[in-house]
C-alpha cells in the first residue's frame, strides 16, 4: 500500500478517535448525534453543488450504505450510554475488519495475502483485548458494540464497491453522506420530537465541528478504498483506537494500564505488516 495513502489513513483513524470522543463526553449523546449528521448533510450538499454526480450504477450503494450509517449510529448511541470510550470503542472497531476482509473476499472478489491478513488479524486482536479486564470481557454494552462493528462492516463493504462504481471517490462520497445526514433527524423527531432537536443548546458548536470533522474522516477512508484492499483500510483506521486510549486516558478519566500499552503494541506491528 503507498505511503501516502497510510499517512491519510492514520490521520483519518486520528479523527474519527477526536469525534467519537466528543460524542462519548456529550450529555445527550443521540442530540449529539443528530447535530453530527446535520453539519454532515449541509457540508455535503454544498460539496455536491460543484461535482458531477457519480455514475448510476454506484447509487443504489449510496442509498443502502446511507440507511446502514443510520442503524450504525443508534447502535452507536446506545453504546455510549453504558460503557467507557475505552472498553466499548476497542470492540465495535476491532471487530470490523476481519468481517470487512471476509466480506470483501466474498461479494468484491478480493484476495488479501497472508502477510496482509496477519497484519489484519494482529490489528483486530489487539484491538479487542483493549476491552478486556483481567480476564473478562465486562461490558454491560457488548450486544450494541458487536451490533455496531458489523453495521462498520456492512456500510464499509457496500462504500467500498459502490466507491468503485462510481468513477469519483469525492462525489460518491458526498453524496452518500449527504442522505445519510438527511436521514437522521427524522429519526430522532420519532424517538425525541422536533422540539427538542431544534433548540440550541450547549455543545451545539462542538457537536457540528464533530460532524465534519467525521465527513472528512470517512471521506479520506472511502477514498482509499477506491484503490486499495478494503480490510487492509479498515485495520489501519481502526488503529483509532490508539488514539481514542491516549483522549479517554488525558480527556476523560480513564485508565492506561500495562495490559493497554502491550495491546497498542501488537496493533503498531500488525500496522507495519500491512503497511
Amino acid at each position: 500500500m503507498p505511503f501516502h495513502i497510510i499517512s491519510l489513513i492514520l490521520f483519518a483513524a486520528l479523527l474519527h478517535a477526536s469525534w467519537n470522543a466528543l460524542l462519548r463526553g456529550g450529555a445527550d449523546r443521540l442530540w449529539s448525534m443528530t447535530i453530527m449528521c446535520v453539519a454532515v448533510a449541509t457540508a455535503s450538499a454544498v460539496i455536491a453543488l460543484f461535482l458531477a454526480p457519480p455514475a448510476k450504477a454506484s447509487w443504489m450503494y449510496a442509498v443502502l450504505s446511507a440507511g446502514l450509517h443510520v442503524g450504525y449510529n443508534l447502535f452507536l448511541v446506545r453504546t455510549y450510554q453504558v460503557g467507557d470510550l475505552g472498553q466499548t470503542y476497542p470492540i465495535s472497531r476491532g471487530s470490523s475488519p476481519l468481517l470487512i476482509t471476509i466480506a470483501a473476499s466474498v461479494f468484491a472478489g478480493e484476495r488479501v495475502g497472508l502477510g496482509a491478513l496477519l497484519g489484519i488479524t494482529l490489528v483486530s486482536g489487539g484491538i479487542i483485548s483493549l476491552a478486556f479486564k483481567g480476564r473478562r470481557l465486562a461490558v454491560p454494552s457488548l450486544p450494541y458494540a458487536l451490533g455496531t462493528g458489523c453495521f462498520i462492516a456492512a456500510y464499509s463493504v457496500i462504500d467500498g464497491i459502490g466507491v468503485r462504481l462510481s468513477g469519483a471517490p469525492m462525489a460518491y462520497t458526498v453524496w452518500m453522506c449527504a442522505l445519510w445526514g438527511i436521514l437522521m433527524p427524522p429519526v430522532y423527531i420519532v424517538l425525541r420530537g422536533a422540539n427538542s432537536l431544534f433548540t440550541i443548546r450547549p455543545g451545539f458548536i462542538t457537536a457540528f465541528i464533530g460532524g465534519l470533522v467525521s465527513l472528512l474522516a470517512y471521506g479520506i477512508v472511502i477514498y482509499a478504498m477506491s484503490g486499495a484492499p478494503m480490510g487492509a483500510v479498515s485495520a489501519l483506521r481502526e488503529t483509532s483506537v490508539l488514539f481514542a486510549a491516549l483522549i479517554g486516558y488525558f480527556f476523560l478519566g480513564e485508565t492506561l494500564t500495562v495490559r493497554k500499552m502491550l495491546s497498542c503494541a501488537v496493533i503498531a506491528v500488525g500496522t507495519i505488516i500491512i503497511g
